[in-house]
């Protein structure tokens, strides 16, 4: 029998705004009509519906311009959402305190921005802002999740390449034990190693303790290696969902010549 887990991963529920009786009840994000326009009148995002169960990986991908980091930011309030459009478990994030929100839904992004002191300072800056204090060996791991050793965190971060600061961030976003990771271009800056590493401890934190990750990339071959679904996103809307090995039958024109450049 499959569990529940694995009927979640079988699909992506896109929903008509209007029938809220279409919610999953098992799905960690519920979007509904989410629209965003810029300061200069330009559509960013045209009413976005969907439901992003619990316990996935997520890949959102799309031609450059198309709308991913702005959707991804607007799920920890990066950028005000709309009140009514996107729902953290049922419960709509404008109502939610917005360092709790972000404690529960951490975000790394393309270009890592490390605070001053040590790699250690870094590591523990979250949970001590909760009255916790993480131990050597706590930030140890952490690090080693992140790709980094021991070694690191006496380093400072003006020492560090922009690799090496990613995956101290990586590791800072973690320390937070996050429900959700969004992810927007995390190993852009990485060795070929480096980001298999990085994919390997993603799987794992997804698979050992059912965290949600929601990736934005522009590598076609990154999504299909991690991925359970493939959001694809073309001038603000939702064109395609689909499996990864499923890529190659986007129908949507836009899709289409965007997978065959990428791929």
């Amino acid at each position: 029998m499959p569990s529940d887990l694995d009927e979640c991963r079988e699909h992506l529920l896109v929903v008509d705004v209007n029938d809220q009786n279409k919610i999953d009840k098992s799905s960690k994000f519920q979007i509904r009509n989410l629209t965003k326009v810029s300061n200069a009148g330009v559509p960013i995002l045209k009413g976005i519906d969907l439901d992003v169960p619990e316990g996935m990986i997520l890949g959102v991908v799309g031609p450059s311009g198309s709308g991913k980091s702005t959707l991804l930011r607007a799920l920890n309030r990066l950028w005000e959402p709309p009140f009514g459009t996107v729902f953290l478990d049922h419960n709509d994030i404008c109502d939610l305190d917005v360092l709790s929100l972000r404690r529960k839904v951490g975000m790394l992004f393309q270009l890592p921005a490390l605070f001053e002191g040590t790699v250690a300072d870094n590591v523990r800056y979250g949970p001590q802002l909760r009255g916790k204090k993480l131990t050597d060996e706590e930030v140890r791991k952490l690090l080693i999740t992140a790709d980094l050793d021991a070694s690191f965190m006496n380093k400072k971060g003006s020492e560090l390449s922009v690799g090496q600061a990613q995956r101290v961030a990586l590791a800072r976003t973690l320390a937070n034990s996050p429900e959700v990771l969004l992810l927007d271009e995390p190993t852009s800056a990485l060795d070929p190693i480096s980001t298999e590493n990085i994919e390997d401890a993603l799987v794992k934190l997804n698979k050992n303790s059912g965290m949600t990750v929601i990736i934005v990339s522009h590598s076609i071959k990154q999504i299909q290696r991690i991925a359970d679904l493939v959001c694809l996103l073309v001038d603000g809307q939702i064109v395609e969902v689909l499996k990864p090995h499923q890529l190659s039958q986007a129908t949507h024109p836009m899709a289409q010549r965007f997978l065959q450049i990428s791929s």
